[in-house]
């Protein structure tokens, strides 16, 4: 899977990298050792379960401990580690949560996004950035799918969160030249996902503890899955073709396998996988969310010649494998 990366370019180059013990940080931390980068990442709180700490990537890399929100903290570690790259994750990504505390959610993911902003603004060693926004920011539109052209129209906290955030950082490529791109994921899951409400790595552990999988909706959702590694590599190619195309700055781009899949077809298919006769359970309680969403990935291949490395079954079974291992080691310790 390494044939995408462009070694040359990620070789010895300093990285700074923000929500590294999320999801996609850890597999992007893992890719960028694996081209040669020299990362410092900013870790907020000490996650033991985090695949950045498991795996021992951790070990290899810079770590700066602090919060997103503190720009005088950003603007040290930019110039003392003389950064070219950053590749902003640092979110709080749980729309449930963000529905019980939107202060904090908005806190993460807008005042860190302007502050991180600022901090790059303010330090001309930074050639490139990447800000994750999400397929989120677009909120519920009518015309499908999403292209980078629908407006963003978040209504709920989460939504709005990342709405926000993506309008902030097209300010600032217009207004102060700042050569940063956007990204916009469909949802992701993959091995390393420890918040169990969501539906893959809940499904999983379910059927791994023989218990039915439970889906809060009534399953009928429509969503674009996304597999983790997909999400890394593409942060990564975005960063290579913003240093070798100025133009893209200020772009963003939505990445996505351009499946519309329910969260019962999901279920299904790790149901299948797994090879169990276990039946979901419907709670049918979910509200705040996002009836119908997918995203046209047109632009990302036509400019950036980007194509997924991993089809909806292929991510699964890796997802599923992660978490086996996981939980044998978890039951020996």
């Amino acid at each position: 899977m390494e044939n995408m990366v462009n070694r040359s370019f990620w070789q010895d180059r300093p990285t700074f990298v923000t929500g590294a013990t999320g999801l996609v940080g850890s597999w992007l931390i893992r890719r960028l050792i694996g081209a040669g980068a020299d990362v410092v990442c900013l870790v907020r709180d000490w996650v033991p379960q985090s695949e950045l700490v498991r795996a021992g990537y951790i070990e290899k890399v810079k770590v700066v401990r602090g919060d997103i929100r503190d720009r005088d903290l950003l603007e040290r570690v930019l110039g003392e580690f003389e950064i070219d790259t950053v590749i902003h994750l640092a979110a709080q990504t749980i729309v449930t949560i963000a529905n019980r505390n939107p202060i904090s959610t908005f806190e993460t993911n807008i005042a860190g996004t302007w502050n991180l902003l600022e901090a790059c603004r303010r330090s001309p060693k930074v050639r490139q950035i990447v800000l994750a926004s999400s397929d989120k920011a677009y909120g519920d539109q009518e015309i499908l799918p999403y292209t980078e052209e629908t407006p963003l129209q978040g209504r709920h906290p989460y939504d709005v969160s990342k709405s926000t955030a993506d309008l902030i950082a097209s300010t600032y490529a217009k207004s102060y030249d700042l050569p940063v791109a956007i990204t916009r994921c469909g949802n992701f899951y993959g091995g390393g996902d420890l918040n169990w409400n969501r539906i893959v790595p809940g499904t999983i552990r379910s059927i791994l503890r023989g218990q039915s999988p439970i889906i809060r909706s009534d399953g009928e959702y429509i969503r674009d899955y996304f597999y983790v590694e997909d999400g890394a590599a593409a942060y990564m190619l975005l960063a290579e073709k913003l240093a070798e195309k100025p133009q893209l700055k200020g772009q963003a781009f939505n990445f996505s396998n351009e499946i519309q899949a329910t969260v019962r077809e999901i279920v299904d298919h790790v149901v299948r996988l797994m090879e169990t006769n276990l039946k979901p359970e419907i709670l049918n309680e979910t509200n705040n969310e996002i009836r119908h969403q997918y995203l046209s990935a047109e632009k990302a291949r036509r400019m950036l010649n980007w194509n997924p490395l991993f089809d909806l079954d292929s991510g699964l079974a890796l997802t599923i494998d992660w978490y086996k291992k996981f939980f044998a080691h978890e039951h020996q310790s």
